[in-house]
């Protein structure tokens, strides 16, 4: 009986570099559902126009859902009351420019790390959930509140996918 051998290739860093640039390069589209609407942008200037237009309250639930925490725990991400946020839905009104802009990259920001988690939303539920050394000791999810906790996230984010710890 012959011992089989199986050959490795050595790990090609310029392919792996050069294959992860070329994902990047197509043009991701992101898109919100809320109250019987969708919302897409695929660019920052894009998604400028949907926040200056404006997005409902109901867009909140959403995040709620992706993030798989109560309603509360993304009203406080937000910091917005719980009382506010009901009486303008039932109203029918739209989250302001900075409440909506956090909710719109809260939202990319999920879809990119299901991304990168394969789709595999327990995995990715239990990263933001963990302590990481990158963010002092801080879990991804506590990071949430402000534009720079969630830039830091995805920074985060982007070390996986590029295969350095995070």
């Amino acid at each position: 009986m012959g011992v089989e051998r199986h050959t490795t290739k050595p790990f090609d860093t310029k392919r792996s570099i050069r294959n992860a640039l070329d994902k990047k390069a197509t043009t991701q589209t992101f898109a919100l559902k809320s109250d019987n609407l969708e919302y897409k942008w695929s660019n920052k200037l894009e998604r400028v126009e949907v926040i200056r237009k404006g997005i409902p309250y109901g867009a909140i639930e959403v995040i709620s859902e992706k993030l798989n925490k109560p309603l509360k725990s993304v009203l406080d991400l937000v910091g917005l009351p719980h009382a506010n946020y009901s009486k303008k839905k039932a109203e029918h009104l739209l989250l302001g420019r900075r409440d909506g802009e956090i909710v719109l990259v809260i939202n990319e920001l999920i879809d990119y790390g299901l991304e990168v988690f394969n789709h595999e939303g327990e995995k990715f539920q239990r990263w933001l959930q963990k302590p990481n050394l990158s963010l002092g000791g801080r879990s991804p999810e506590s990071m949430l509140d402000t534009m720079t906790g969630i830039n830091e996230v995805k920074l985060c984010l982007n070390r996986l996918e590029f295969g350095n710890l995070a």
